[in-house]
């Protein structure tokens, strides 16, 4: 007997990539994954406890999905589920709560759960593909999980564990499985990737290394990276154009008192040298960041330097977070909270400089030709196709296709772009599609 199966996350890369393995695994057994919640005979929810609001979020969802459909068995893992474990399994409707510890076994706990045994496919159904969200052009590749660090504000890795590295066998062969399936685009995910393979005799660098030398995929990127741990000569790797120009490497503040507070480690001047390599690495290299406004202690001075700091860098985009306490993590019995009136006014000048500085990066790429990966279309009110898609550094740019060229369909498609203009207001690149690219 077959089943429906819908699969939802919450929060980061990492639960999304850990859906598409469940989905595979699923799937190989003659299951199949659904988008709607009616159409569910179980439903598993992969939750996030990043901050308060999202163990709230996770809640609600809950509720939510019990409510739209009582009659499928409810099932929830993730950071919110392994850090309330009784909590959740007391939630009405819950019939299995897996812990961080066991995801990897969740297709074989959710079916010896519910008696469900099925004879594997000889193939997928055709076109089925465990992007079923997402689309048939990215897919997240969860290459580890767990952290060995502590970041006093961090709940994730208190949640996940140690570090626990795949072997660079089954992650090609996932890599593999998904080029067959017509993915473009892969991206490298876990809590710590830059700490890929300590626990196993290799590095993120040897494991890169050897996605280049054993798959075909045209795009390879990086989820977030913790700047530390990566090697010297880490950069010179991207001499290969399939690894795409763009990482995220969260600095969080921009001055060193509030990032030893933080037990971060890396300081601001080997930041900002990280930085310099990989802008010297690939011309038009974007770097992201995360910045967490009004950490415990961070007075006056300590955030003038930081907004100083953040401009002297200059990042294509950042994500702005104000800090919350989460129970459980050193950061609550730190010294001297900042309020939250200031928090706000703080998030709000971070908020202003990264627009700028967004701004100032997307412009320079005005009268560029770029490599665009589209995502699917959208009809306007001229009938006409309009293409979102991403350039190999991580800038979206939309395009509009008459729908009657016998080229409109992009979907999937990597063509030559010639950027025409940036929009303030929409916060994106316009251009026109040339030719499919080689």
């Amino acid at each position: 007997m077959s089943v429906n199966i819908l699969l939802k996350a919450l929060g980061c890369r990492l639960n999304e990539a850990e859906l598409e393995q469940w989905a595979r695994s699923f799937q190989s057994h003659g299951h199949h994954i659904v988008a709607d919640t009616d159409d569910a005979d179980i439903i598993i929810i992969n939750s996030c406890a990043v901050t308060n609001d999202a163990g709230k979020k996770s809640r609600q969802l809950l509720s939510r999905l019990y409510r739209t459909n009582p009659e499928a068995h409810l099932v929830v893992t993730g950071c919110y589920a392994s850090l309330n474990l009784d909590e959740v399994a007391d939630t009405l409707g819950v019939d299995l709560v897996v812990s961080n510890a066991d995801k990897d076994k969740l297709p074989k706990l959710v079916l010896d759960k519910f008696a469900i045994r099925t004879m594997p496919l000889m193939a997928m159904e055709p076109g089925e593909t465990s992007l079923f969200l997402r689309g048939r052009n990215r897919a997240f590749i969860k290459i580890q999980d767990g952290c060995r660090y502590r970041c006093t504000y961090c709940i994730v890795t208190i949640a996940r564990g140690d570090e626990r590295s795949r072997s660079d066998k089954d992650i090609i062969d996932e890599i593999n499985a998904f080029s067959e399936q017509g993915i473009q685009e892969i991206v490298l995910t876990g809590v710590h990737v830059g700490g890929y393979g300590s626990d196993i005799s290799t590095s993120l660098a040897q494991l890169v290394t050897s996605i280049l030398e054993n798959t075909d995929i045209p795009r390879i990127r990086f989820a977030s990276v913790e700047p530390w741990d990566l090697p010297e000569d880490f950069f010179s790797l991207f001499s290969n154009t399939r690894l795409m120009p763009h990482m995220h490497l969260p600095i969080q503040s921009g001055v060193n008192s509030v990032l030893r507070r933080m037990s971060r480690r890396c300081k601001t001047d080997e930041f900002k040298s990280l930085v310099e390599q990989a802008r010297r690495s690939v011309s038009g290299f974007n770097v992201t960041t995360d910045i967490i406004v009004g950490f415990p202690g961070e007075t006056e001075d300590e955030w003038q330097q930081t907004m100083e700091y953040i401009e002297s860098v200059g990042f294509g985009h950042m994500h702005v977070f104000s800090y919350s306490a989460r129970e459980g993590t050193k950061a609550t019995s730190l010294a001297n909270p900042v309020p939250n009136a200031i928090k706000k006014q703080r998030s709000l000048q971070m908020r202003t400089l990264a627009d700028t500085m967004k701004a100032s990066f997307y412009s320079q790429l005005v009268g560029v030709e770029s490599q665009v990966l589209w995502e699917k279309a959208r009809a306007n009110q001229a009938g006409n196709l309009v293409f979102h898609g991403y350039t190999p550094n991580y800038v979206r740019v939309q395009t509009e296709v008459v729908s009657d060229n016998s080229s409109a369909n992009l979907e999937n498609n990597i063509t030559s772009v010639q950027i025409e203009r940036f929009d303030d207001e929409t916060s994106m690149l316009y251009g026109q599609s040339l030719r499919n690219s080689d």
